[in-house]
């Protein structure tokens, strides 16, 4: 079978790649859809990411779903022929964190499509995939691979929301509107948030921002000046979500949070000097998010029941002997949301 492989930066193959047999407990899945996420940019423009870097040739892709072609010895409750979501999660289950419930944190974690290990973990960007049966969620009646294959970034957003806190009646901030941050807007509506404003860089994401529910969009234009109507009365938003792992943009948040107002950071950049007098005189919470487990079924069953829809997100969907075309588009933020490679 086929596999799209990244070995140095900008050097991507269609690749030919050993097609395993699923051994007990396990399933095999032919995969039709895959979601070209900003950790594969990374691997594809840069090598990887922080610390994190390519060491040998890896299949990249983790946003997958697909149709099952084979089960294992011991299989119950799934069938060839059953359209799946994978979760490219699979920790553990024996470690402190998995014990204590927060199996995103796993200290034997093996992430579809990660640099983090070496041997790497390849990635879900190929024609069928081996995996546990416990990371193949059924799709209900009706909801398409296409769709399905935006379950992992919708779980990101998802268990960012959590971390918040209730959001029922709160404003909300949203900074950096890429699928993240245009997924966290819709998970914060989908809680009960009153209000939602959008931020990025430019004005290209605003009418993907405003289908998935923001009720304003600010071009901040790599300046934070834009928001200063919103520093009046110690800050105007309950909770913040940093989607763009920039510094400016989580130091612009500080004057627009209100006293005990909560700040969820979910984008990953450097390092970024914080003025800790201005995060202890307002009392400001300022949480992590890393991944997701359960919200993972979860984001499958908000997906199928159209409490989310993602259509406004889907850019291009490219098949897989085209995958360099894909991911060349995907990194261009001015004409591309979410780019999908077709198998």
């Amino acid at each position: 079978m086929r596999a799209v492989v990244i070995h140095p930066p900008h050097d991507l193959r269609v690749e030919d790649y050993a097609l395993a047999d699923p051994g007990p407990g396990q399933v095999r899945v032919a995969i039709r859809a895959g979601g070209i996420c900003g950790s594969d940019l990374h691997y594809y423009q840069h090598g990887g990411f922080g610390t994190v870097r390519v060491k040998h040739p890896m299949v990249l892709g983790h946003e997958v779903a697909g149709i099952i072609d084979a089960i294992g010895p011991g299989v119950t409750g799934l069938l060839p022929g059953q359209a799946v979501a994978v979760n490219p999660s699979l920790p553990c289950g024996t470690c402190t964190f998995c014990q204590a419930g927060d199996q995103q944190h796993c200290l034997e974690m093996r992430f579809y499509g990660s640099a983090m290990r070496d041997p790497h973990v390849d990635g879900g960007f190929r024609e069928a995939l081996v995996c546990e049966a416990t990371q193949a969620v059924p799709l209900p009646d009706g909801l398409d691979t296409t769709t399905a294959a935006f379950a992992e970034p919708l779980s990101v957003c998802l268990h960012a929301a959590r971390q918040a806190g209730p959001l029922l009646g709160k404003r909300v901030l949203v900074t950096g509107a890429g699928p993240i941050g245009a997924l966290t807007v819709a998970a914060a509506r989908l809680a009960g948030a009153r209000e939602i404003i959008a931020t990025d860089l430019t004005s290209a994401p605003e009418k993907t921002a405003r289908a998935m529910g923001a009720d304003r969009f600010i071009a901040v234009g790599g300046t934070t000046d834009t928001l200063a109507a919103f520093t009046a009365r110690k800050g105007y938003f309950d909770v913040a979500f940093e989607a763009s792992g920039s510094g400016p943009a989580l130091l612009g948040i500080l004057p627009v949070l209100r006293p005990r107002g909560t700040i969820v950071q979910i984008g990953i950049g450097g390092d970024v000097a914080v003025p800790l007098s201005v995060l202890a005189a307002k009392e400001i919470t300022w949480r992590g998010t890393f991944r997701f487990h359960e919200e993972f079924a979860l984001a499958v069953e908000t997906l199928a029941r159209r409490a989310i829809d993602v259509t406004p997100l889907l850019t291009a969907q490219f098949p897989i002997d085209r995958a360099a075309e894909a991911f060349a588009l995907a990194a261009d933020r001015s004409r591309a949301m979410k780019v999908q490679i077709a198998f």
